[in-house]
């Protein structure tokens, strides 16, 4: 069956509001460790997640750091417009570009109590910051179909995008927490390693780790790589139509490197820690069979959308080793070493992985793309698991437990 024939309605749970995890643990590893491996569901203390690895397995981790695009805006009548930065427009470049734009961007965003919002109105918010006003306005250029195009300019111009975000935004929490961040989600809604500045929402199955379990991994042997994927709002969005067919996954930046294919290409146990490293690694793969179809394809012609992985005929497909060899062939005669693209690749069952033999993951909300993907490496076993963490006190969704998947 093609994914678009999918009904959501198949991947629904019963999740009582009391096993949402509402705040962290006091310990990022105290959490819970469920492990499914080849069919059989048991648990340990996440801090042991190394005894659980196979030998020599390689974790890929998403380097993505959450930005304050939480903001809100003061119209000139007084009221408030909550407006939810979440992507660079088209005319405004890549994440890591739109970041450390100086004096105006032009940004898809979310806007909170947008009919309030009237033609012409321009919204602004202004702050003292070490010493120094600080001021952004706001202007509506356009509706678009999943958000408004903004066009920000602040004061002093010569800040850049993500200063501005930090000195006048907030952290974006997800909304099932039921209220406003707090200052411990400035330490605790970001992983240890996160670098990369421009995600709506933390790639929260790596908020587990700590430098002991970094420590207890690679005394046990097990490698540790990273990537990027800017998290968007659209990841989350629950799935509103009755089949698959009628959801669109929204696009996200990643960025993945030469030296991370050649790490890919050499190791044959892949486990992506979170469901955005699994969407990257497999991304890879498919822009590698584009590459190695087109060597001469443009970026992009590189670019996977939601549904091409199911539409390619699957002979004469190449393995992994060739695509990705082919990925890096193509990144060396366009003179680049890092690449930045966009992905709106949609993992479901029926999907056949590529490069990933396994995943860390947080449990998932009902009815969404993320369980989905969970039923496309394990089928219906993901009943169990879930079965098991329900029945076992295990903490749901972002700030919640932590699951390694073995099939």
């Amino acid at each position: 069956m093609h994914p678009r024939a999918i009904s959501i309605d198949e991947y629904d749970y019963q999740l009582p509001d009391e096993r949402i995890a509402k705040y962290p643990l006091p310990q990022r590893d105290d959490s819970k460790l469920l492990v499914y491996n080849s069919g059989k569901v048991s648990q340990d203390s996440f801090r042991r997640i190394h005894d659980h690895l196979p030998a020599k397995s390689l974790l890929v981790f998403n380097n993505s750091k959450v930005v304050e695009c939480r903001m809100h805006l003061q119209k000139p009548t007084g009221g408030i417009i909550e407006v939810f930065a979440l992507e660079p427009a088209a005319t405004s470049g890549d994440m890591a570009a739109a970041m450390s734009t100086a004096g105006s961007i032009t940004y898809k965003c979310l806007v909170g109590g947008a009919a309030r919002w009237k033609p012409g109105q321009q919204l602004h918010k202004e702050i003292w910051h070490n010493g120094n006003k600080l001021s952004i306005f706001a202007d509506l250029v356009s509706k678009v179909s999943d958000g408004f195009i903004i066009r920000f300019h602040w004061d002093p111009a010569h800040w850049r995008f993500v200063d501005v975000l930090h000195a006048l935004g907030e952290l974006p929490i997800p909304p099932y927490l039921n209220r406003d961040a707090e200052p411990i989600d400035d330490i605790r809604y970001q992983t240890i390693y996160a670098r990369a500045e421009g995600s709506v929402a933390a790639p929260t199955a790596g908020l587990h780790f700590t430098t002991a379990v970094f420590a207890a991994l690679e005394q046990a042997g097990v490698q540790k790589t990273f990537t990027t994927l800017h998290v968007g709002a659209g990841t989350f969005l629950p799935v509103k139509s009755t089949t698959m067919e009628g959801h669109d996954m929204h696009a996200e930046y990643l960025e993945a490197t030469t030296v991370l294919l050649d790490e890919l290409i050499d190791n044959k146990r892949i486990i992506p820690v979170g469901t955005t490293a699994m969407r990257t690694l497999e991304t890879l793969y498919w822009m590698g069979v584009k590459a190695n179809l087109n060597p001469d394809a443009t970026m992009s012609m590189l670019e996977v959308t939601q549904w091409e992985p199911y539409d390619n005929a699957e002979s004469n497909l190449p393995d992994k080793k060739e695509a990705l060899l082919a990925l890096k062939q193509w990144m060396l005669a366009h003179e680049t070493t890092t690449l930045i693209a966009r992905t709106s690749i949609l993992i479901a069952p029926g999907y056949k992985f590529r490069i990933c033999n396994g995943l860390v993951t947080n449990f998932h909300q009902p009815k969404s793309t993320l369980l989905l993907l969970v039923s496309a490496l394990i089928g219906d076993n993901w009943h169990k698991v879930y079965d098991h963490a329900l029945q076992n006190d295990f903490r749901f969704l972002s700030y919640g437990d932590s699951s390694l998947l073995l099939p």
